[in-house]
């Protein structure tokens, strides 16, 4: 559904009474009695699984996968995909500014990419009570996950050239693969960059927020935003470069102070997080997640630009149990 996604942010912030939007896409499988494995291989099975989500919380919007292997498989890498957990990234594929320079960009459409735009495009059809958000990864995560994520940080140091020949290249492929989503009716990316999250403040500003400004200055308009996430444990002392990147929503994972990442915060953008979704979706108790969303909120939300979240993606088998209490701590914090 087409919709002023501008105004959508105005609103938000203008809603005494927010809705939550947690990453929520995963646990679909518990409801569908499927597989991860099933998830990410169906375009029916993942919009069918937006659509059962949308109908059970009455989230801010819909969310796609947060799946930060299907960018990486498309250049070429190797995914380790599990039954119950996330699909992760193997190995690395490039070690040289000879492989980087032989790095070729893929297609859209191909890998599994043509599988998750097609869901979008069914799950927009699906849900037309809220924004649906498709998901992709940010630039240096991507970079990183070529090259070894282990070893990317030093690379910066070492093979900056290299670094900077992969990121223009990954770059121009997510800025078609937002533009195909776009496409496909999106209403928005959430745009995952952790990997930037391990980098210094000037790190993270040469190799980072330059290339993610670059997507968001190539996709972002009126019906389509960017909405920035990052959980790395850095988030506070970069975000002044995290802030140029021009993106309109920012999510932050629960490795930082969010009352305090609050405090830096534009009034006219939005920035939403950061209940433990390991800690606490996944291995907590219904009480001890609705204790954890209540105190997140009881310092958050004096901010009118604040949105509870959880702090990344909540696992593919955590309990329906603890993510209805977590919708409930909600109603309660605003009854």
């Amino acid at each position: 559904m087409q919709m002023n996604m501008k105004q959508w942010v105005a609103d938000m912030i203008a809603a005494p009474v927010k809705k939550a939007l947690p990453v929520l896409s995963y646990p679909a499988i518990q409801m569908m009695g499927i597989s991860v494995k099933d998830l990410i291989s169906s375009s029916d099975a993942q919009a069918n699984g937006m659509k059962m989500i949308a109908d059970r919380v009455d989230s801010a919007a819909s969310v796609s996968l947060m799946d930060l292997s299907i960018e990486a498989e498309c250049f070429g890498s190797t995914i380790h995909v599990s039954d119950d957990e996330v699909p992760t990234v193997v190995g690395s594929i490039i070690s040289s500014q000879e492989d980087a320079d032989a790095l070729q960009i893929p297609e859209i459409g191909a890998g599994r990419t043509g599988i998750y735009i097609e869901a979008i495009e069914k799950a927009v059809k699906l849900i037309t009570d809220r924004p649906v958000l498709a998901g992709i990864i940010g630039p240096f995560s991507l970079a990183g996950r070529l090259m070894d994520v282990s070893e990317a940080m030093i690379y910066c140091y070492d093979e900056p050239e290299m670094v900077e020949t992969v990121l223009d290249k990954v770059t121009e492929f997510l800025i078609a693969y937002c533009k195909a989503y776009k496409a496909a009716g999106a209403n928005g990316v959430v745009m995952a960059e952790p990997l930037a999250g391990l980098l210094s403040p000037s790190l993270a500003a040469d190799f980072s927020a330059p290339y993610v400004k670059k997507i968001v200055d190539a996709v972002q308009d009126d019906s389509f935003i960017v909405v920035y996430h990052n959980c790395g444990n850095s988030t506070i002392p970069m975000i002044d470069s995290i802030l140029e990147t021009g993106a309109p929503v920012f999510h932050f994972g629960n490795a930082i102070d969010m009352e305090e990442m609050m405090s830096k915060i534009p009034a006219d953008r939005i920035a939403m997080g950061n209940v433990d979704p390991a800690g606490q979706l996944r291995n907590g108790t219904p009480e001890s997640v609705r204790q954890a969303t209540l105190d997140v909120m009881a310092k958050c939300c004096k901010y009118p630009n604040y949105v509870i979240s959880t702090g990344c993606d909540i696992p593919p088998m955590s309990s329906w149990d603890n993510i209805d209490a977590f919708f409930s701590a909600v109603a309660e914090f605003y009854n």
